[in-house]
């Protein structure tokens, strides 16, 4: 089993996710899908980086998650668990969903036509309807939905871990046979039987629009995350076959690209969620291995930007439709502007953390941050 000590690649990895998390939605202000606010202009550049960070930059939270999950069972009770959940993810959703989603809805309302006046007289409408099925408020937080989602799975997959925690012989016969050469890769099986299926409903249990994936695949690759901690033999196999992975990710990803614009096919095509599912795993796998391999280690920097993350989260967004809100119509080549975001929005977003969130108290607590 995994010895109880603490792996700071995952803290690494975490750190890199958000970073990830934040060029998506920046970019998401320049690409061809609608938002909450759109540049003047599309970028097919954008659409590809987005389309590229769709492939796993979710999928690897889920799975950096239930490594933390693994971990906090081992000196905690299941009612434990729960209350720490509660104090780190629907604590600061229902905070966010209250507090400044509110102006991502308002902009998006004014920028779609949708609604003419103040911020101040848009906050009563804010109330009436559910956002999604016609209404404005944002009930999952927009991108606060996975501090929603993760709570979720983390009390239905609760008793399973726990039992699996208690009675373990079952995982670990199974970590001799899957932790062999090349055998881990047959994870991403489950994650392409359940795109099949849920490919079925686009517009219910296959919806794509949290993060590019259905909720029931994001449950899936949650799961196997969870079965991947719990022995330290897959640890050792992900490492060493870590070049393996990263080029195994980019046959799959070229090669899934080369389907969707060179052959029409469809990503809702039941054969390429075999080709989905495997490029996912595939780079959760190598994002797992090389960090393994080149980030366990720690530093100041670690310290303070692990702490961050989680308000860097909520805020972030927020402060992306914010400023492209103003700068929407600025007739700039995408690039710059795309940059120009990156810098201000970062700065701001910093800035609100350093010298606000992080030194009161409460405003800690709400932001999902120890004492």
């Amino acid at each position: 089993m995994v010895e109880n000590k603490r792996f700071y690649d995952l803290d690494w990895l975490r750190i890199f996710g958000m970073v990830g998390i934040f060029l998506f939605h920046n970019a998401r202000f320049f690409n061809d899908e609608d938002w909450h606010v759109k540049n003047m202009t599309d970028d097919f550049g954008m659409t590809v980086f987005v389309a590229i960070l769709n492939q796993f930059i979710m999928p690897l939270f889920f799975v950096l998650s239930a490594y933390a999950i693994y971990y906090s069972l081992k000196h905690r009770t299941g009612n434990q668990f729960i209350r720490e959940r509660v104090n780190r993810l629907l604590v600061p959703l229902g905070f966010g969903i209250f507090t400044h989603i509110i102006i991502q809805v308002y902009i998006e309302r004014v920028t779609h036509d949708q609604f003419t006046g103040t911020f101040w007289q848009f906050v009563p409408q804010y109330f009436k309807g559910w956002y999604g099925f016609g209404g404005n408020f944002a009930w999952m937080g927009l991108h606060l939905w996975y501090l929603l989602m993760l709570f979720l799975f983390s009390w239905l997959t609760l008793p399973l871990f726990i039992k699996w925690k208690n009675e373990n012989s079952f995982m670990t016969r199974l970590a001799e046979t899957l932790a062999k050469p090349g055998m881990v890769f047959l994870f991403f099986i489950p994650i392409a039987l359940v795109e099949m299926i849920v490919n079925q409903f686009p517009d219910s249990i296959g919806i794509r629009s949290f993060g590019g994936w259905s909720p029931l695949t994001y449950l899936m690759i949650f799961i196997l995350g969870y079965i991947l901690v719990m022995d330290d033999r897959y640890r050792s196999a992900i490492e060493r076959q870590r070049f393996l992975s990263l080029t195994l990710s980019l046959v799959a990803l070229f090669g899934g690209f080369y389907l969707v614009l060179g052959m029409d096919v469809s990503t809702y095509n039941p054969g390429f969620a075999w080709i989905r599912g495997f490029n996912t795993w595939a780079w959760m796998l190598t994002f797992l291995g090389f960090a393994s391999r080149h980030l366990n280690f720690n530093n100041r920097f670690l310290n303070y930007a692990n702490e961050a993350v989680l308000p860097f989260y909520i805020l972030h967004q927020t402060v992306i439709v914010t400023l492209g809100f103003f700068i929407a119509d600025w007739n700039i080549v995408a690039f710059p502007k795309f940059l120009f975001m990156i810098m201000v929005n970062f700065a701001v977003i910093m800035f609100i953390y350093e010298f606000v969130v992080k030194r009161i108290g409460a405003l800690r607590y709400l932001f999902g941050m120890k004492g």
